[in-house]
């Protein structure tokens, strides 16, 4: 049973390894190729509507 949680564990762990490798060789990918645009991130604090509680800007929010 305690094998079960270590596994777990482990598991989480390399998942959020793996993605924090796959944004940084994005980021790489979009430094070397700058006539594709910037790297997009999606998610985290802020960056959505429903992210910590903030609001969304609308494009005329955004111009004023």
């Amino acid at each position: 049973m305690m094998y079960d949680y270590l596994i777990a564990v482990g598991a989480i762990l390399l998942l959020m390894l793996a993605w924090i490798t796959v944004q940084h060789v994005a980021r790489l990918f979009a430094r070397r190729h700058p006539e594709l645009g910037s790297a997009r991130e999606i998610g985290g604090c802020g960056s959505s509507c429903s992210s910590c509680g903030s609001r969304c800007e609308t494009g005329d929010e955004q111009r004023n």
